[in-house]
């Protein structure tokens, strides 16, 4: 079952094989946390919304274009970017609901911030820091980065789930990157480039921190 398409898979869930489903979930399921708590910060919501997402596939799951069929590469990528597409939207829903409360949280941690400036130096685990660092990004710059950093996917493939122009992706994504790099730039032991002002901390070392 690992070895078959998402188009044969999804064939044989319309056919009544649940392990075909489950296959689905399993093989899909982690990109779609990280897009959703890319969105939503590391609440408990953002696994709601993934389910919620699972479910709308098992209720209703998407046609493949024919031009798909038969290819496993196309087949991935039209069902992941329907997945992709669909918990974004679900997110937005979510994010819009708790407008006020996202207002008060975001006042609260700036307040916190002015408290505590030293955090990111004194963070012993490198990992949750960097998480913590692209929690605070702007939801914009967060949820590229996620796409882009931590499912590979291409300037065109993050267009396509954002709805937005590829030139602005990679605006986005470069913005981001220069945040992320100059908020750990200390924790990361690197020296800024005085010349350029620019941050050391690489790109390749930053995918291999987040995931």
């Amino acid at each position: 079952m690992t070895s078959s398409s998402d188009g044969q898979l999804l064939r044989a869930y319309r056919s009544g094989d649940r392990g075909a489903f489950t296959a689905l979930v399993l093989r899909h399921e982690a990109a779609l946390l990280r897009h959703a708590r890319a969105l939503l910060g590391s609440g408990s919501t953002f696994e709601d919304v993934v389910q919620e997402v699972f479910l709308k596939l098992a209720q209703v799951p998407p046609e493949l274009p024919p031009e798909c069929d038969g290819d496993p590469e196309l087949e991935r990528l039209h069902l992941a970017s329907w997945l992709h597409k669909v918990t974004r939207n679900a997110c937005m829903d979510v994010m819009r609901g708790e407008t006020r409360r996202r207002r008060r949280e975001k006042d609260a941690a700036a307040s916190e911030g002015h408290s505590g400036g030293m955090t990111v130096v004194e963070e012993r685990d490198t990992r949750a820091a960097v998480r913590r660092e692209l929690e605070r990004l702007p939801v914009d710059q967060r949820e590229v980065l996620v796409l882009r950093l931590l499912d590979e996917r291409s300037y065109k493939e993050i267009a396509e789930i954002t709805g937005r122009k590829v030139g602005t992706v990679g605006w986005l994504i470069s913005v981001g990157l220069k945040t992320l790099g100059e908020k750990l730039e200390p924790l990361l032991g690197g020296e800024k480039n005085t010349e350029h002002g620019a941050s050391p901390v690489r790109i390749d070392r930053l995918q291999g921190e987040t995931s």
